[in-house]
């Protein structure tokens, strides 16, 4: 699998998401009282955290449909097509 499935895109603009903040923190560092840059390091250090978490995780579980599926191929295309039979009478209905 690679990288650019949708948890990877998230974690991409994660990435983006936090790097921004450390500009924009970078910019205001004078602005919000003497606190202010200590505690915005401490909560972009904790979202630098919690993303690497994301990132293991989603790698986690991109290995294990994968595995899943070169295992069981055939549960698996049972399986997507029984959900896109699903979203089709349910977007049906809706028209």
């Amino acid at each position: 699998m690679t990288d650019r499935n949708g948890g990877g895109q998230i974690a991409e603009e994660l990435r983006a998401l936090v790097s921004d903040a450390e500009t924009l923190l970078r910019s205001t560092a004078n602005a919000g009282g003497a606190d202010m840059p200590d505690r915005a390091q401490a909560t972009l250090q904790d979202l630098r955290a919690r993303l690497a978490a994301l990132e293991d995780q989603v790698r986690a579980r991109a290995r294990d449909v994968d595995t899943y599926v070169r295992d069981n191929p055939w549960q698996a295309v049972a399986t997507v097509g029984g959900v896109a039979l699903l979203l089709g009478l349910i977007m049906g209905r809706n028209r």
